[in-house]
């Protein structure tokens, strides 16, 4: 037993006597936790975007629950009319209202910065979304308990299903995933399989021979890259035959736009690995990385219903960047011309900061 708990005693002083490992381990995910708190809670309120198209002009309706709704909402604001639903003990949702034509509201609907669409016609509100979508089905269902006053139905006659391409939720879905397993792939690829290497002592073996150090890390690109195109290739295929998800833009823009993504995250894996040799460490740094911008970069929800001055800095993330163009080009028909910009800013970010590692790269 005395030897159990020596063993036991181990283990303790060797975690404890790590900074990096307690941090990443015990005090990020309060950090994580603290932070996600804070954007999701909002003093129990959330606010979402709807889009309203009245072909009339008139917001009227045979449902007086609705004309009380939206009248309420004007007299409060002409220009963006809210409509809250809810209460103290469940939380509010605050519903913007924004007055466009048809093809606005789709155009809306594909960049995830609207789940669902209301339509004034005929003195009647019909809503159109996705009834896979979690979120879609979520502000329906509240909307019907308030206009009739009764347990909704999704089965309701007011209800349309959109069954056009690019604007079901497995069509904001999938440029997302592709997006999220670029960067999966290389910073548990890269930066986590070299600070795995660094730990085996393989890359003070290596620098001893006469290899180039630039190559070696261009090497570790090459080879991901070619993984990276397999795996969405074959994700691809997959939606392409099961789901019917099709790229409506321009192919050289998807593949621009997929290589320069990979290059941004081979730049932020190689910084990422550029200096400790404990993979425990190693495995927080990475998750530093990773979880944030799964989590706000609008992979598996729209990032548009998080607070303006958010959205403001989740835009620029790099996961972002390369999720929303991706998109485009799947969704909205975007050309070559339409993806330039964030290709160039991917690459600047990929290089600099390539360039940056490398001229800190702890290479034993």
């Amino acid at each position: 037993m005395n030897q159990f708990k020596q063993l036991i005693g181990v283990n303790f002083k060797e975690f404890f006597r790590e900074p990096g490992i307690i941090f990443w381990a015990v005090f990020f995910p309060i950090l994580m936790a603290w932070g996600l708190g804070i954007a999701f809670k909002q003093k129990g309120d959330l606010t979402q975007k709807i889009a309203l198209v009245a072909h009339n002009n008139d917001w009227n309706t045979s449902n007086e629950n609705w004309n009380k709704l939206i009248s309420n909402a004007r007299k409060q604001s002409k220009n963006t009319p809210v409509i809250s639903i809810g209460n103290e003990k469940l939380g509010v949702v605050h519903f913007q209202v924004s007055e466009v034509s048809w093809d606005e509201a789709i155009q809306m609907l594909k960049k995830g910065i609207t789940e669902i669409i209301l339509e004034v016609k005929n003195d009647s509100l019909m809503f159109h979304f996705d009834p896979h979508n979690p979120e879609a089905q979520l502000a329906y269902l509240q909307f019907q308990t308030v206009l009739n006053n009764s347990d909704p139905k999704l089965t309701s006659d007011n209800f349309l299903a959109m069954e056009q391409k690019g604007t079901r939720y497995i069509d904001f879905l999938v440029p997302g995933l592709l997006s999220m397993s670029v960067m999966m792939s290389c910073m548990w690829g890269i930066s986590y399989g070299m600070i795995d290497k660094r730990s085996k002592k393989l890359l003070r073996r290596m620098v001893a021979t006469p290899m180039s150090k630039p190559l070696f890390l261009a090497a570790q690109f090459i080879a991901r890259l070619g993984l990276s195109f397999l795996e969405a290739f074959l994700l691809i295929l997959f939606c392409y035959f099961y789901f019917d998800v099709t790229i409506s833009g321009s192919i050289l823009a998807f593949l621009i736009i997929f290589i320069t993504g990979n290059i941004a995250f081979t730049g932020i894996a190689i910084l990422t690995s550029s200096r400790t040799a404990e993979t425990r460490v190693g495995n927080g740094l990475v998750n530093v990385v990773v979880m944030p911008m799964m989590i706000l970069s609008g992979i598996f929800f729209s990032y548009h219903n998080f607070p303006d001055w958010a959205i403001k800095i989740i835009e620029k993330l790099p996961l972002t960047l390369m999720a929303d163009y991706t998109r485009s080009v799947f969704i909205e028909g975007m050309g070559l011309s339409g993806v330039l910009f964030p290709a160039t800013l991917l690459t600047l970010i990929g290089v600099v900061l390539a360039g940056v590692g490398l001229k800190i790269y702890k290479w034993y």
